[in-house]
């Protein structure tokens, strides 16, 4: 994808102050595309803002905590790109999964990315433009122990993204998920302790172990490279395939 391929676009980006997020505004903003950042973290997000805006980018930052999800219902948005990236994680057995945060991240996670869309689609349709690219995972193709939420938000999130895709057909509008596998990002680092105390294992040994025991190739994906796959969705030559799947899991989806 070429530079300034995205000029005169609006793109939104959720969980933009690190990781995937923060990746991907850095590459679409290379692409020419004005910004909104959100995040709940603000010092995080302004920081970040700033730096991008020293690149030359025009961003705007918005600081929200999406899993609120009661002051998300009104809103609306005029984007042409909604990349619906922010989420969380928390391992445990179901019987012992605590219901508050299978709560939060079905908030996060679910509800707030339909919230989101179902304030942007109004614009979009009206101007026949419209990207939609929900950063899904291999765990909502697969499941996982003791990821039950996450597992659960993720397999919602591609039903609405494929119901988003058939309704916005006729308006011009696409919409994919981005399927990564494991990432080296903020949330695999806080995964680490999880899943070792929960397997009663060493952190030193959660990587190869655990975490990529299903992926074929072993290694984690860096941001950037999942920010290039949301770059080629939210292109003209991505037209074609909405209500797809862009899948970078290192294979383990194929076995």
């Amino acid at each position: 994808m070429t530079e300034n391929t995205l000029t005169g676009r609006h793109a939104i980006i959720t969980g933009a102050a690190s990781g995937i997020g923060a990746a991907t505004a850095t590459r679409l903003a290379g692409a020419g595309a004005r910004l909104t950042v959100a995040d709940i973290n603000q010092e995080k997000l302004e920081s970040f803002a700033e730096q991008l805006r020293g690149t030359g980018a025009e961003v705007e930052s918005w600081p929200i905590d999406l899993s609120d999800t009661a002051a998300l219902a009104g809103l609306s948005l005029d984007a042409d790109i909604l990349v619906n990236n922010a989420g969380i994680q928390h391992v445990a057995p179901l019987h012992e999964f605590p219901v508050e945060k299978w709560q939060l991240i079905q908030q996060l996670m679910l509800t707030a990315p339909f919230l989101l869309i179902r304030a942007v689609l109004p614009a979009m349709y009206d101007r026949g433009w419209g990207r939609i690219v929900n950063i899904s995972s291999a765990h909502g193709l697969r499941a996982s122990e003791f990821k039950g939420a996450y597992v659960s938000a993720k397999h919602g999130l591609e039903g609405l993204s494929k119901v988003t895709a058939l309704e916005g057909a006729p308006h011009g509008v696409t919409s994919v998920c981005i399927n990564p596998g494991y990432v080296r990002t903020p949330i695999i680092e806080a995964q680490l302790k999880d899943q070792a105390r929960t397997h009663g294992i060493p952190e030193s040994e959660v990587l190869e172990k655990i975490l990529l025991a299903k992926q074929p190739l072993k290694r984690l994906a860096e941001a950037s490279e999942i920010a290039e796959a949301v770059a080629f969705a939210c292109s003209d030559a991505a037209t074609s395939m909405t209500g797809s799947n862009i899948v970078l899991d290192g294979g383990w989806t194929a076995g």
